[in-house]
């Protein structure tokens, strides 16, 4: 029986953890260790980017008409202020809901960039892939919609990105006309897909008076969508106590009807008689949030009557996202 050549072990490359980069799945490591990326250090990675951020755009300036415009408003933009400014040849960053052909983000041909909220993402955090898709579009070349990608497991959040002091004032719009500035000589394709989007968009208003609430119309009856900061148990205890006592209406015909949570936040729903317009409700949700407020500074044990409308409020909660 021949003898087995013995075998000799090759230098590995030296490399720290943090200049692995990523390959595919089933590709060997760079590390050199030999085993598949996936079972070495894709397996953090991968971790890293499956991970769910329960408030992805905590610490944002405005985190609940983020949260409106991700999974509530159809149609609206708002212009974002990046920190350190805006790059040469960049004369604007704006978000938008919606982009035509479901593109993440559109570096325009006069060098504006838009970036899309509505997207799929990769990952389990939101904002880490929305500021991928903005790096990118930031240096592309005017002209080019960006397609989506995986964004790396260390890369920057919104957070990192944007000015924590700039503004965050949504604009609604009826359409989506604000995807190209002269939309008679947009391709076939925009067209069509800007005619579809403006067919399925509900009307929608933000109200001025209190903070990321929007008006919505539909066929039989009217909402209010009001996104809410408060901790959840919190919120829920003082609309159980409004509830009970008969004052969490927004006047004659409107009904509390539950709440869903969106990315980490609760957003309280009304019905509305389908006469009651967003200027009608601006009052009434003006007076109400300082209702609200009184009961949430309430820290007195819940009445019968207070925990069984907080069962009726839990009951009909459900979970976006």
């Amino acid at each position: 029986m021949a003898k087995k050549r013995p075998q000799t072990k090759a230098k590995r490359p030296q490399i720290t953890d943090g200049e692995v980069p990523v390959v595919g799945a089933r590709e060997p490591c760079p590390c050199g260790s030999g085993r598949r990326y996936k079972a070495c250090h894709g397996r953090a990675a991968a971790h890293a980017v499956t991970e769910l951020v329960q408030r992805p755009f905590e610490g944002l300036s405005g985190e609940g008409d983020w949260v409106a415009l991700r999974e509530l408003v159809p149609a609206a933009t708002v212009e974002l202020t990046l920190k350190g400014g805006l790059p040469e040849g960049v004369p604007s960053v704006s978000l938008a809901t919606v982009l035509p052909m479901a593109w993440p983000a559109l570096r325009r041909d006069d060098g504006s960039v838009l970036l899309g909220l509505q997207n799929d993402t990769a990952s389990g955090d939101i904002s880490r892939d929305l500021a991928d898709t903005l790096q990118r579009a930031l240096t592309a070349e005017p002209g080019t919609p960006i397609q989506g990608r995986r964004a790396p497991a260390d890369g920057p959040r919104l957070q990192d990105l944007l000015d924590p002091e700039g503004t965050f004032e949504p604009v609604v719009h009826a359409g989506f006309e604000f995807w190209v500035p002269d939309a008679e000589n947009s391709t076939p394709e925009v067209t069509a897909s800007l005619e579809r989007a403006n067919a399925a968009a509900i009307p929608t208003a933000k109200l001025h008076g209190v903070d990321a609430a929007y008006w919505c119309e539909t066929p039989d009856k009217n909402h209010l969508r009001w996104v809410m900061p408060y901790p959840e148990e919190q919120l829920l205890d003082a609309l159980a106590r409004l509830h009970a006592a008969g004052r969490a209406g927004l006047g004659e015909g409107t009904r509390l009807v539950g709440s869903f949570r969106a990315h980490g936040l609760t957003v309280p729903v009304w019905d509305l008689p389908s006469g009651v317009t967003a200027e009608d409700v601006e009052k009434p949700a003006a007076e109400f949030a300082e209702r609200l407020s009184g009961a949430l500074a309430s820290d007195a044990p819940l009445t019968a009557d207070e925990r069984r409308a907080r069962g009726g409020l839990t009951n009909r909660q459900v979970t976006l996202s």
